[in-house]
């Protein structure tokens, strides 16, 4: 039953995440909300994991929650369920784009699926602030305002914006800088 569930769990995902790998956390979270295959932190490590291994986003996560919750066989459907909608719609847009490009209406959706790319996105960066620098949970547990935010997480994500704004190093460098930082700050035991 767990395959077909994963599945079809990722074949919406698939369906309905417009907008690139990042865009899908949101429905990620739902999916771990409803079914307990993953918890949040897990999903805050599955985006570290899926961000820097090859590949897109969203595929990485598609196998990586699957192979969680079932194995590799669970890998393997939530991975193909995941991607049977793109190759559907594409197949099908690819044959008609060009007859269609300049009409009214297939310029009016493309428009609208650009303004729910955006909010998708930045659904997903709200995902990724609640998993990574707010700590909602340690608050309500002590009630003490310093920490609802996770200082180490703030300053690994300044220096690294900096890094980036300043050096434009490639983002492998990147990777392994916050890699390091994380394993000196559990080492600390600051995280």
């Amino acid at each position: 039953m767990i395959y077909i569930q994963l599945f079809l769990e990722f074949l919406k995902v698939g369906l309905f995440t417009v907008g690139g790998g990042l865009a899908s956390l949101p429905f990620l979270e739902d999916i771990a909300e409803n079914t307990g295959w993953f918890t949040t932190k897990q999903l805050a490590d599955m985006v570290a994991i899926s961000e820097s291994t090859p590949g897109p986003i969203g595929i990485n996560m598609a196998t990586y929650v699957g192979f969680t919750a079932a194995g590799i066989p669970g890998a393997l459907l939530a991975s193909i369920g995941f991607i049977i909608p793109s190759i559907i719609i594409v197949s099908i847009v690819s044959r008609f784009l060009k007859k269609f490009s300049e009409n009214k209406y297939v310029k009016g959706a493309f428009y609208g699926l650009r303004a729910v790319s955006v909010a998708l996105i930045c659904s997903a960066l709200v995902s990724v602030l609640k998993i990574s620098v707010i700590n909602i949970p340690l608050f309500k547990e002590t009630g003490a305002i310093f920490d609802l935010i996770s200082m180490p997480g703030i300053i690994l994500g300044a220096v690294c914006w900096f890094v980036l704004k300043k050096k434009n190093p490639h983002p492998v460098v990147i990777l392994g800088i916050s890699a390091a930082a994380g394993i000196v700050f559990g080492f600390l035991g600051l995280i």
